[in-house]
């Protein structure tokens, strides 16, 4: 008799119905429940064929909540994420660059420079101007 145990004990998930978690089937089921109150709502009102497709639009991102896992996360816990970052916690970062190696030695540096010196003549040039 073989038990197979997960590499990650963490990911076991205990299957209620269907081989599905409990979180997938709730999911599921609000899914259904969707895509249920979608067709009598939009029967009335337009043809049997969109009223369909309306309802597999409606119902598929409640379905894929209860299957998506992104570095860990639940669906509802990523939206919460994403909504943290963008509107309550919203930074600006700007990148300033710092140089320690100037900031050590910029004491040293003011010290060392000197007004700036003018040029000498080299004996070889002409005298410039009419002076002969």
């Amino acid at each position: 008799m073989e038990v197979k145990i997960p590499k990650e004990i963490r990911d076991y998930q205990e299957s209620i119905f269907f081989g599905l978690s409990t979180r997938q089937f709730i999911c599921s089921l609000l899914a259904v429940g969707v895509a249920v109150g979608l067709y009598f709502g939009l029967r009335p009102l337009i043809g049997s064929e969109e009223v369909g497709w309306m309802c597999i639009l409606g119902a598929a991102p409640f379905a894929a909540c209860g299957f998506f896992k992104y570095h860990g996360m639940t669906a509802e816990q990523v939206a919460w994420a994403w909504f943290k970052s963008e509107f309550l916690y919203p930074k600006k970062l700007v990148f300033k660059s710092e140089n320690i190696y100037y900031k050590a030695l910029e004491d040293a540096i003011a010290e060392g420079e000197k007004t700036p010196r003018k040029r000498k003549k080299h004996k070889s040039q002409p005298p410039s101007g009419n002076e002969q």
